[in-house]
């Protein structure tokens, strides 16, 4: 089963793991498949959430993230890359992004798999509106999110 070795979706439909984990795992040379799924939960910042809203910049997006790509493949020995990021509305328990690294070793995919979601939540043009018992609110950038970001600068 041959796959791209990058791919790089923005999409509003939802996206099925094991379909995803099937595509990247076909390679017998890498020794190591690392994935990460977020997903709508049901609080943030103590308070209750009942949906999520995330818009994107189209074009601008996708750009973004594949130099997010580039930049780990700089730093770690990869094979295939996926980072598959939902916009719109989605309600509570739904997915919302997917990461996929596969590596000979696997302290390279786990870095890289780590590395992706940090700079993908600090870098990428997605802007978070969550609904809840308060009303609706946009999302402020996390300072933990930019200490994560700022443990990958380079020296």
């Amino acid at each position: 089963m041959a796959t791209e070795l990058n791919a790089v979706r923005v999409q509003t439909e939802d996206f099925s793991v094991p379909n995803e984990y099937a595509l990247i795992a076909a390679d017998n040379s890498d020794g190591a498949v690392v994935t990460f799924v977020g997903k709508v939960r049901d609080f943030n910042d103590g308070s209750a959430v009942t949906d999520l809203t995330l818009e994107h910049y189209p074009g601008m997006t996708e750009a973004v993230l594949n130099k997010i790509v580039a930049e780990a493949r700089e730093r770690w020995s990869l094979n295939h890359v996926t980072i598959i990021h939902r916009v719109g509305t989605m309600t509570l328990g739904e997915q919302i992004v997917f990461i996929g690294v596969t590596s000979a070793h696997r302290k390279a995919a786990f870095a890289a798999c780590e590395f992706l979601i940090d700079f993908l939540k600090t870098k990428a043009p997605f802007w978070k509106l969550e609904a809840g018992d308060k009303g609706a609110n946009w999302v402020e950038a996390k300072d933990a999110d930019d200490q994560a970001a700022k443990m990958w600068e380079k020296e």
